[in-house]
């Protein structure tokens, strides 16, 4: 899957297929997460958000089953 980076203090690189619903965050730590059933609104909403470390913190990682790469 191909990311982009991203300015935030807690991610580096986002990317998101919508075939899939998957969204893959990889973190400034250098850890990569792929989120599963993620709708595309909730990436869209990420990309747009003031602090997208915290969006991701409070909204995408403890709603979303995940797997680490």
């Amino acid at each position: 899957m191909h990311r982009r980076p991203i300015e935030s203090s807690v991610l580096a690189e986002v990317g998101y297929d919508q075939k899939r619903r998957l969204l893959e965050v990889k973190l400034v730590s250098g850890a990569i997460y792929q989120y599963l059933d993620v709708p595309a609104r909730e990436f869209m909403a990420l990309l747009a958000a003031e602090s997208r470390g915290r969006y991701y913190n409070t909204i995408i990682k403890p709603n979303y089953a995940y797997r680490r790469l």
